[in-house]
């Protein structure tokens, strides 16, 4: 063993457990992240988004920049019968632990489809390249596109097959950077991004194609200081929770997969078999509501029915 460190040593390799991490450590009486005691960060009423910032960005963000990370993780949650959901659903149907089917979903992320580090990574890109070359960044986003679109590679962060007239989730995400005031580089190149790609396909007679959420999200992630790569990660873990709640509403109402002769052959891609049956569309109360409302639902029981 000691010769076996000793040319470790000498290679300038460590073992494995002699690595290094600047993310936390924890004792007998604490467990401690980036400096900051978790326990007193949930005493003083510091939430999972506060957390993220710590975890990821080693800091404590302002009110705004939670405000601004808690809207994105709440609207990219849910996606519906996504290629996501729709294999956490599958995977469930053979009754393998919940982790497997939540796993199963989050590898589903790719080019096409949930969160990812690539428009991030353009973006960075475009952005390094109008400081060396002096370009403004409305220039460079007229570079960007054109480049793009001039070899027929398709804009990252534009475009949602399932939302042809816009992601009504992406917009909003704009706007609510500029509520918060905390619009920055990464906003402003998006924006002339989209002026530009809107008027060359405006130019070329072509159909008009938004901005999608992972364009509008990973712009506000990347202006509040999150990396694409960290942005990749936000979205997989809150995307997980929604996965994780299909799999586990199968396993409680649906049945574990059988075959017979009385089981239809399906696709389970085919959206059309799946049918809705939760609640009808409901409005969403105010915070000054918030109260209120949640202590009437508790009280009529009305929505233990949909209880997972």
């Amino acid at each position: 063993m000691n010769e076996k460190r000793e040319q470790q040593t000498r290679t300038g390799r460590e073992p494995l457990l002699k690595r290094k991490t600047a993310v936390s450590y924890k004792t007998d009486e604490k467990t401690v992240l980036r400096g900051y005691n978790m326990s007193d960060l949930a005493e003083e009423g510091y939430s999972l988004c506060d957390a993220m910032y710590v975890l990821f960005q080693g800091r404590i963000p302002t009110e705004a920049e939670e405000k601004m990370l808690k809207y994105e993780m709440g609207e990219f949650m849910e996606h519906s019968m996504s290629p996501s959901a729709a294999s956490a659903i599958s995977v469930t149907a053979g009754r393998p632990n919940l982790p497997a089917a939540v796993a199963a979903a989050v590898m589903t992320f790719g080019s096409a489809h949930g969160p990812g580090a690539a428009h991030g990574y353009m973006m960075n890109k475009y952005l390094e390249r109008a400081r060396k070359e002096g370009k403004t960044i409305d220039e460079i986003a007229k570079i960007l596109v054109d480049e793009y679109m001039d070899n027929g590679v398709p804009v990252m962060g534009m475009g949602q097959p399932q939302h042809r007239d816009g992601d009504p989730r992406a917009e909003p995400t704009h706007l609510k950077q500029e509520t918060l005031e905390i619009s920055g580089v990464y906003l402003e190149l998006q924006r002339a991004i989209e002026k530009h790609f809107h008027a060359r396909r405006k130019k070329e007679k072509r159909s008009y194609v938004p901005v999608n959420c992972v364009g509008a999200g990973n712009t506000a992630l990347c202006d509040i200081g999150f990396s694409p790569n960290a942005a990749w990660c936000i979205g997989s873990v809150v995307r997980g929770y929604s996965c994780a709640a299909h799999a586990v509403y199968t396993m409680k109402k649906g049945r574990a997969w059988a075959a017979s002769r009385n089981e239809p052959m399906t696709q389970m891609l085919d959206l059309s078999m799946i049918k809705y049956i939760g609640p009808d569309d409901r409005p969403v109360p105010t915070q000054e509501e918030r109260q209120e409302y949640a202590r009437k639902q508790k009280e009529t029981g009305e929505f233990k029915k949909w209880v997972i």
